[in-house]
């Protein structure tokens, strides 16, 4: 494990015992072509801590594109964590992910060292370049220029949190000594997990990102990806997100969703103990059915405490 491990708290919780660790996506009820009750999504995201999930993690989806048919929960991500953080404990609050090219690295550093003071050190930052086509034109955002704005974000939020009046410039502005940006975080630096590719080679992530996030992929993929990440990374966490829709009869067999499964617990239990001995470190699970606190406690208990 790097020092930054050890010093985040949220990093920690997710990343600190050898295991496989869960996490679980907002938009808690799956409610997800408008906006959700925010005193449902509240009473989830704390029933999803006492049941034994690990991390709750919220996306970064700036503006709602029914094509796409995913509005992402429609709340702002930072607000939204903060409100998390207010009903919850010890849980990790993740972004998943922050659209860099969309946002001015100021903002993100501000919002982010803000979250990560109100929760007590929980906060660990997915980040990524984004696939919304129609948002590019509307923030007045070149998507050719996505790669190297990942890159240069990246750099100067960092510095935005490690130094006091920092001298900085880029596309996005300057800042020449005079200003500084506060609050710090509560560590160093908060840790950074590109997610996908973000437009950047495996090899610059392994350098430069914390760990990595990625979708769902075939089993024999995955193994590929891990193999090549522990290579190229070392010990830095490899997650991936999985959509779960757990059947009623617990020996149902697999039926492939967009990005997941619908199965029995049978099944997901054997699923999640191989990708654990492959070497995956954090799933983000989006549950599917009609009554989220069931669907919940039916997967904490039936899949997460059996691996």
């Amino acid at each position: 494990m790097t020092e930054l491990a050890h010093a985040n708290a949220g990093y920690r919780r997710l990343f600190g015992s050898d295991g496989l660790s869960f996490g679980i996506g907002f938009p808690l009820t799956g409610v997800r072509e408008s906006t959700p009750d925010v005193a449902a999504e509240t009473r989830l995201a704390s029933h999803a801590e006492s049941v034994g999930f690990d991390g709750l993690w919220a996306r970064d989806v700036p503006t709602y594109w029914p094509r796409f048919g995913d509005a992402g929960g429609a709340f702002d991500t930072w607000p939204l964590l903060s409100h998390a953080a207010a009903h919850t404990d010890d849980i990790a609050l993740g972004t998943s992910s922050v659209v860099l090219p969309l946002r001015h690295p100021i903002h993100v550093a501000k919002a982010a060292a803000s979250v990560d003071r109100l929760s007590g050190g929980r906060l660990v930052l997915g980040v990524a370049s984004g696939d919304r086509d129609p948002e590019y034109p509307a923030f007045d955002v070149d998507p050719d220029e996505r790669a190297v704005a990942v890159r240069e974000r990246i750099d100067a939020i960092r510095t935005l949190w490690r130094e006091e009046y920092p001298t900085l410039d880029g596309p996005w502005g300057e800042l020449d000594g005079d200003l500084d940006v506060l609050p710090k975080p509560t560590t160093e630096t908060l840790p950074l997990l590109p997610t996908g590719h973000a437009r950047q080679s495996v090899e610059w992530i392994a350098e430069h990102g914390d760990g990595w996030i990625f979708y769902h992929l075939p089993e024999d993929t995955l193994r590929t990806y891990l193999d090549r990440w522990r290579g190229l990374a070392g010990e830095k966490p490899f997650v991936i997100a999985v959509r779960v829709a757990l059947a009623d009869d617990p020996d149902a067999e697999p039926e492939p969703l967009h990005l997941g499964y619908r199965a029995g617990v049978d099944w997901f239990r054997d699923y999640f103990r191989r990708l654990a001995e492959f070497g995956l470190d954090h799933a983000v699970v989006s549950l599917q059915g009609s009554d989220p606190r069931r669907e919940m406690t039916r997967f904490a208990e039936e899949v997460v405490d059996e691996v």
